[in-house]
């Protein structure tokens, strides 16, 4: 792969666009989506690092939740600075982060050899495209692909204050069904894997975030998840973060408490219901996979515990695994 340098800081000098310039012909297409709400804070820095990409074939989707600011604006006066590029900024009813993501998978160019995931307030390192596209590419034509990494934790003024957690065992199907393990502000998918989730865009009951969803979808199916270890996102914290960073003590903490109240129970209601709904994509063993999660929540403890470890289901870090152990103790799995 690759060497990419690292993020730049906001303070550095920065060369021209290099999106200003047409892509060549042999450049694969990438389609940009990203999903707005109340954005014009933050907005323009993200979407002058998307003008700075080193990978000039992307095109911008952007679908406005009903803001009640300027961010809209801000996206078509940034389109008028990009000429000759396809950017489209569309304004619907409000149907929440996630749901607004799956409308612009569902809508999304099914000519488009890429999709890449956007939040309205991240900023991107201009290699980004291009890494995940050097990822993606080396993987056999056809098979569903999905590429994500880690983050730079960053303060509202883009001062880093972390790193996102780092995960040592291998994505699988048996780990999504009860852990999310990349923000979607990361995430690239190939055309393979687009397909599938424009299928299973379909389903119209709430599921808890996009990015597990997708996570969940194309391991679900067989595909592969590509983990780099290099971050490529400036992962902003200003305190509207409708779902915050997740490293550290005190989110930490946060998760037990969530933990404690249900709220894994019912996240795994809503992942259960919406892997159900495309149960026909799934493969055999995955798709039993789901149906022994959801007999074995229902069953007495030990029963349960001792199904929940011959099945495999699991969480990454030992800490995570003794939370998820002690919520099916407690009925909050």
């Amino acid at each position: 792969m690759k060497h990419y340098p690292l993020l730049y800081h906001e303070r550095e000098p920065l060369a021209p666009f290099p999106s200003a310039r047409a892509p060549r012909p042999d450049m694969p297409r990438v389609e940009i989506l990203m999903a707005l709400f109340d954005g014009e804070r933050f907005l323009g820095q993200q979407l002058e690092s998307l003008a700075r990409q080193s990978h000039r074939a992307w095109s911008l989707s952007i679908r406005d939740d009903g803001s009640r600011d300027n961010g809209p604006a801000i996206a078509r006066a940034f389109a008028t600075t990009m000429p000759g590029r396809a950017i489209q900024v569309r304004t619907g009813a409000h149907l929440g982060a996630a749901r607004n993501f799956l409308a612009l998978i569902k809508a999304s160019d099914p000519g488009a050899d890429f999709l890449a995931f956007c939040d309205q307030d991240d900023v991107w390192h201009p290699g980004k495209l291009a890494r995940a596209i050097d990822s993606l590419s080396a993987l056999p034509e056809g098979l569903p692909a999905l590429y994500c990494g880690p983050t730079i934790v960053t303060d509202a003024g883009l001062f880093p204050i972390g790193r996102s957690p780092e995960f040592r065992r291998p994505p699988a199907f048996e780990n999504a069904l009860v852990q999310s393990i990349a923000g979607g502000n990361t995430m690239v998918i190939n055309r393979a894997a687009a397909d599938i989730l424009q299928i299973a865009a379909g389903y119209r009951g709430p599921i808890p975030a996009h990015d597990w969803w997708t996570y969940q979808v194309i391991t679900g199916v067989g595909g592969v998840v590509l983990r780099d270890d290099h971050p490529m996102v400036l992962y902003r914290q200003h305190g509207r973060n409708l779902i915050g960073s997740n490293a550290g003590t005190l989110a930490r903490l946060a998760r037990l408490r969530a933990l404690a109240r249900g709220q894994l129970a019912r996240w795994s209601d809503q992942n259960i219901a919406a892997l159900t709904a495309i149960s026909p994509l799934l493969t055999p063993r995955n798709r039993a996979l789901v149906e022994e999660f959801a007999a074995l929540r229902a069953q007495p403890v030990r029963d349960r515990l001792r199904r929940l470890a011959a099945s495999g289901i699991h969480r990454q870090t030992r800490g995570g695994q003794a939370a998820l152990l002690a919520a099916a103790a407690l009925s909050r799995i």
